[in-house]
């Protein structure tokens, strides 16, 4: 039996800045002649307790699923239209967040936990990453202020 213990003693996990949950870079690829890398490749774990809170990159990014329960991922995308995907067993093992799309998970409803990867080229710099704020974000997507308030951390 895994347990979220094991899976961030087995991987050395660590918190995540400011979006939530724990990582650990897995790959990144040579660098570019722009300076980032041609992509990169994390293994993350959100539990019950935390989220991932609402951000958006400049690149899409693949999102893996790999052991536990299904995320719930909302969707906000540049045309103010918005989603809620679910990644996990069965039909959505993968999930492609487009280029500019705010994106912010937790553990489906009853869940406990989810162990799982995201993956993107060019590869992921800390520069790239845009966090959400609730007020902005809820003015452009008012029928998601509900969801917005719980996936966004100051």
């Amino acid at each position: 039996m895994t347990t979220p213990e094991e899976l961030i003693a087995v991987h050395g996990l660590e918190p995540i800045p400011r979006e939530g949950g724990l990582f650990r870079r897995t790959w990144t690829g040579p660098e570019r002649p722009d300076g980032r890398p041609e992509g990169s490749a994390i293994v993350a774990l959100l539990t019950a307790g935390d989220f991932s809170a609402l951000h958006r990159l400049p690149f899409d990014e693949v999102w893996h699923f790999y052991l536990g329960d299904p995320l719930h991922l909302l969707l906000l995308a540049p045309d103010g239209t918005t989603s809620t995907a679910v990644l996990g067993p069965g039909p959505h093992p993968q999930l492609v967040v487009p280029a500019r799309t705010w994106m912010g998970a937790r553990v489906a409803p009853g869940g406990a936990w989810a162990f799982f990867g995201c993956t993107m080229a060019p590869g992921f710099t800390y520069a790239d990453y845009e966090h959400g704020n609730a007020a902005e974000l809820t003015a452009r997507y008012p029928a998601e202020a509900a969801l917005i308030g719980e996936l966004c951390r100051p």
